[in-house]
């Protein structure tokens, strides 16, 4: 592939985060109207950002060649952190990292999928309502080989000022080849 066919991150058309904020909100919105409980709702966002999360990994990397292989968990959430602010718009800050170095946790203030949200408590206090966040890094490393469980532990829209994802290594997962066909 040529240099001229690869655009730079500069080059690329971005949305307006309104409307994305929007658009992503009505979506939350039907899958309330679709499921019964708060539970179902987060298990489709979550699948919804893993389908996200395991195309967009590629357009990353075609989109910044510099980056290589991370060799460390601390190294792929240092490129996790340049993609959400490339993707998602916001700075994360890594912190937080287990004795084993197999987990660490994503702080970040804004959260553009929650610009305009106000969350019924009453009504749905187990919804996480950015959970496509974590299913889009979950759909991401995957694709890289590296089985994470991704979860919220703090979100701004219930309990505070600022979100807090904590990512966990479950397991380097191996190439496989097919299985050729006789």
């Amino acid at each position: 592939m040529s240099k001229q066919n690869v655009k730079s991150i500069a080059e690329t058309k971005k949305v307006n985060s309104e409307l994305f904020s929007m658009t992503y909100g009505a979506l939350v919105v039907q899958l309330l109207d679709d499921f019964e409980s708060d539970e179902e709702v987060n298990c489709q966002l979550d699948k919804i950002g893993y389908n996200i999360g395991q195309r967009i990994v590629d357009d990353f990397l075609s989109k910044n060649p510099s980056v290589g292989k991370c060799f460390d968990l601390k190294g792929v959430s240092s490129v996790l952190v340049q993609a959400l602010k490339i993707y998602m718009g916001f700075t994360a800050s890594v912190t937080d990292w287990s004795p084993a170095a197999d987990e660490f946790s994503l702080v970040f203030d804004g959260n553009p999928l929650a610009e305009f949200v106000e969350l019924p408590q009453e009504k749905h206090a187990n919804l996480q309502y950015s959970q496509a966040i974590c299913g889009a890094i979950r759909g991401a490393l995957e694709m890289v080989h590296l089985e994470v469980s991704v979860r919220f532990v703090r979100d701004q829209l219930h309990d505070g000022t600022d979100n807090e994802i904590r990512v966990k290594l479950v397991r380097k997962l191996d190439d496989q080849l097919p299985v050729p066909e006789d």
